[in-house]
């Protein structure tokens, strides 16, 4: 479990590997600056060793580059996984003066972004996976208010009714704990972060 709190936003990030496997093929990093937060979670694809090489690959480039715009990192995320195994990639960027959410994925990767008037936002996915091959990119844009909570997980989550779990004014602790008693997760690497904007 990772949390992350300040001033704008408190993260959750939980993760759990695929029963009987050492490594975990899924791989996440977030931080945030006084501008904004940055997001990626990669989905290395089967699972065990070369899955967690594939996803570190990714989440260490994001690491390296934050500061670079959506569309150059996810280019950057492509690249690092040439003659790698291939990775689910969703990447988003909050900007907090503007108080826009600029996201990207492609791949079987779910994000949810719920508003404290109740509107549920759910960009719907490119199919695929990163490989190094040449694509593009579908990033989309779109704002926020303030309370505003966001949800990203993996394939080996299927959360239902999560228009539900996020509404009303739980704080984020305790709608993780919620989804971690509801959808435990050992058929397969599972990751799922959590967010509030404040």
């Amino acid at each position: 479990m990772t949390k992350m709190v300040r001033d704008n936003i408190e993260v959750i990030a939980h993760q759990t590997a695929k029963e009987g496997k050492s490594f975990c093929g899924d791989g996440y990093y977030f931080t945030a600056t006084d501008e904004y937060f940055v997001c990626v979670l990669a989905d290395g694809l089967g699972s065990g060793e070369y899955a967690h090489e594939a996803s570190s690959a990714v989440v260490s480039v994001v690491e390296q580059h934050h500061e670079k715009d959506v569309d150059t990192l996810m280019k950057l995320c492509n690249k690092a996984l040439l003659q790698k195994r291939g990775a689910a990639v969703a990447l988003f960027k909050v900007h907090f003066a503007s108080r826009e959410f600029v996201y990207s994925c492609v791949g079987n990767i779910r994000f949810f972004l719920y508003s404290s008037t109740g509107k549920l936002t759910y960009p719907l996915p490119v199919t695929g996976y990163l490989s190094g091959r040449p694509q593009v990119f579908h990033t989309q844009r779109f704002t926020y208010e303030a309370e505003s909570k966001f949800l990203i997980y993996s394939d080996g989550l299927n959360i239902q009714g999560v228009k539900s779990l996020l509404k009303g004014f739980l704080p984020i602790d305790l709608i993780s704990e919620d989804i971690k008693k509801q959808y435990p997760s050992t058929s397969d690497d599972a990751t799922f972060i959590l967010g509030s904007l404040l």
